[in-house]
């Protein structure tokens, strides 16, 4: 397992406008070979934001990065004057998961 995690500052009242511009863009990642899940992140912190995808693989997460789909999921909704600094990215690799136990 990969993740990958973009950290976002965003400047003071424009969260709403943060948060709509990620929940009305078309993310391309459905139908990405290896991707996993997806989940946007509001921290504690005003402003404070982290997009979180897993992958399969590194592999698949630097595929992504270079295909179409990234491309056009990144052109969408332009940040200015939302972002307060551009985002940050860390990557993982997992080497110990757990999941829930299955539902009896």
């Amino acid at each position: 397992m990969f993740v990958a995690m973009n950290r976002f500052s965003i400047n003071p009242g424009r969260e709403a406008d943060f948060e709509a511009a990620w929940r009305t863009r078309e993310s391309y990642l459905a139908s990405v070979p290896g991707f996993v899940r997806f989940a946007l992140l509001k921290g504690d912190e005003p402003g404070e934001y982290i997009s979180h995808s897993t992958w399969e693989s590194r592999a698949a997460f630097e595929a992504w990065t270079r295909s179409e789909a990234f491309r056009a999921a990144h052109s969408q909704a332009p940040m200015s004057g939302v972002l307060a600094a551009p985002p940050r990215l860390s990557v993982y690799e997992a080497v110990l998961t757990q999941e829930a136990p299955a539902p009896a």
